[in-house]
């Protein structure tokens, strides 16, 4: 039926089906586009919680704090978010194509999320910042512009590929190009409040995390330079003490 999802027309034949005694020995299958874009769509779900998964591992093998990664990973639901309103908008058919453009916007937020965090980490750990709202709001800014520019280039791009409705040729572009616009849009916005919004109240093991680094590092140029201080003085009094005898 025109303007509907091809699974949800398939399942109410499927019903229909059901009711109808067929003679012994025969059964009715759906198959062809249908099977396909059912076997597509379990093999797509499978690859995004296993790409998931493995961007959450080297996310934490990275910075070494579960959390962090976790605080960049709240990215994909903002982007999930402006993904489903622009296929709710655009006749709310959920086809292969905007599956693919789900896990195509994934990336991008996640993107957005690393820059924000670790440039937090970046004035923490180098700039001599605290952990205090005035570096969230400082690195907050400073990487406003980047991610502004980058998505925004992005969407311009994305904008004639999203409004070619029906064009011949481009029957799966279109359904890739809303989904990745609706979610650019949506994780770009909320990103920049979520983001230091939970960073603010998760992060502090973070900056123990720098400052006990930082600790450890100077208790190992201390002792060093504690020795050559103490043998300086020692000099100086083996020095004197030489020059009382010689007198």
């Amino acid at each position: 039926m025109q303007g509907r999802d091809l699974g949800a027309t398939v399942a109410d034949a499927e019903a229909a089906v059901s009711n109808v005694a067929l003679p012994p020995g025969y059964t009715a299958q759906f198959e062809g586009q249908f099977e396909s874009q059912r076997a597509a769509s379990r093999t797509i779900l499978t690859l995004s919680i296993l790409s998931i998964l493995g961007i959450f591992l080297l996310l934490w093998h990275h910075f070494g704090l579960a959390r962090v990664a976790l605080q960049i990973m709240s990215n994909l639901p903002l982007a999930v978010i402006g993904g489903v309103i622009a296929v709710f908008l655009t006749g709310g058919v959920l086809s292969v194509a905007s599956l693919v453009g789900f896990i195509t916007v994934f990336g991008i937020a996640s993107r957005n999320g690393i820059m924000m965090i670790s440039h937090y980490i970046h004035l923490m750990e180098h700039e001599g910042e605290g952990f205090t709202e005035q570096m969230i709001i400082r690195g907050s800014l400073e990487r406003l512009v980047p991610v502004l520019m980058t998505a925004l280039t992005a969407m311009l791009g994305l904008i004639p590929l999203a409004i070619a409705v029906g064009e011949p040729g481009k029957e799966l572009l279109q359904p890739i190009a809303v989904v990745i616009l609706g979610g650019l849009l949506s994780s770009t916005l909320l990103d920049m409040a979520v983001t230091p919004a939970l960073f603010w109240k998760f992060g502090r093991p973070v900056y123990d995390r720098i400052r006990a680094r930082t600790l450890a590092t100077d208790a190992l140029v201390d002792p060093a330079s504690t020795s050559s201080l103490s043998h300086s003085a020692s000099s100086l009094s083996h020095s004197a003490t030489s020059e009382g005898h010689l007198r």
